[in-house]
């Protein structure tokens, strides 16, 4: 059969060139041109089972640029024989750079020097009062490809206090120096100035951060959130931090995204908000765009990709691809 490629976001022309001979490709995302699609390749729109069968029973594969797969329903793809690929290896860098990015502007109180220097006279210098990193306390959710290169950044780099806290790790994991470890996650809220959340949005983590731990937390506490909004409870959130509760929050993601222009935290001083752009960087998605290429690749010739997030798919794919 002819093969198709459909692309909602453009690839570069030397990355295209290794494609273009496996199939035909559509990059533009033009919905005209979706039925019959050997590949699809899309970052924000919500793959469900109806959108797959909209494509057509020639579809293989769902190429995801990034880590995240919550925008696709895998269980949908599985019964279909649909595999998922994403590129877990790609955004790590970038994101864990905007993790810290965020966690050093909402400490630092950048964001409200800046609106004061740019004449919002309603801001007191007492406003502007930060808090020194060093030797403060860290709390990270999740310790995958993100968690640990914050982990690195903020105990070797900064020299926090770092206590990380993910359930399936081994026991014999090899931890950076200055960093310890917790299998008590109420811990990480209660006992840290500062929490990160770097983990999937799955149904066992939609609103981990929620009410009763975001009130664990020591009041002048501060969140940041460069995973996935569902992860916490914005409500909940926006309560901490009109209350006083929490000093601060820096976010990169919401729940729903974008955020609605009548949301409570765009309003907020001591929120540094940046929408969704932790992997958003020259070298991120030049490496997400390369590991999609490759996956694509890999699977139009019959061969296993590196990442597939529904490995149960895999079995007779090379049947289907070369029929």
């Amino acid at each position: 059969m002819a093969k198709k490629i459909w692309m909602e976001w453009p690839l570069p022309p030397e990355m295209v060139s290794q494609i273009r001979e496996l199939a035909e490709i559509v990059d533009d995302g033009d919905m005209d041109k979706l039925h019959g699609s050997t590949v699809i390749s899309g970052i924000r729109r919500y793959y469900d089972g109806e959108f797959m069968d909209r494509v057509g029973p020639n579809l293989v594969q769902i190429a995801k640029p990034g880590i995240g797969v919550d925008n696709i329903d895998l269980d949908a793809a599985t019964s279909r024989g649909i595999l998922v690929c994403n590129t877990p290896d790609a955004p790590s860098e970038s994101t864990a750079e905007h993790a810290v990015a965020l966690l050093m502007a909402v400490a630092k109180r950048v964001m409200v020097g800046d609106m004061h220097l740019r004449g919002d006279s309603d801001i007191e210098r007492g406003e502007m009062l930060g808090t020194e990193l060093l030797g403060s306390s860290l709390g990270i959710v999740g310790f995958g490809r993100i968690g640990r290169r914050v982990a690195e950044m903020c105990a070797l780099g900064i020299r926090m206090n770092v206590t990380i806290s993910d359930p399936i790790l081994p026991d014999d994991i090899q931890l950076p120096e200055g960093v310890s470890r917790t299998d008590d996650l109420d811990s990480i809220f209660a006992e840290n100035r500062f929490v990160t959340l770097h983990t999937p949005l799955l149904p066992e983590t939609h609103h981990l951060a929620n009410e009763r731990r975001l009130r664990l937390m020591k009041r002048g506490s501060y969140l940041i959130n460069a995973s996935r909004g569902g992860v916490v409870d914005e409500s909940a959130l926006i309560k901490a931090l009109e209350d006083g509760h929490l000093a601060g929050a820096g976010l990169d993601v919401f729940d729903p995204e974008p955020p609605m222009p009548d949301n409570p935290l765009l309003a907020m001083k001591n929120v540094v908000l940046t929408p969704h752009i932790a992997s958003y960087t020259e070298a991120g998605m030049t490496a997400m765009q390369a590991g999609t290429v490759e996956n694509i690749a890999k699977v139009l010739k019959g061969e296993r990709p590196t990442w597939i997030a529904n490995p149960k798919a895999w079995p007779g794919r090379m049947e289907k691809i070369s029929a």
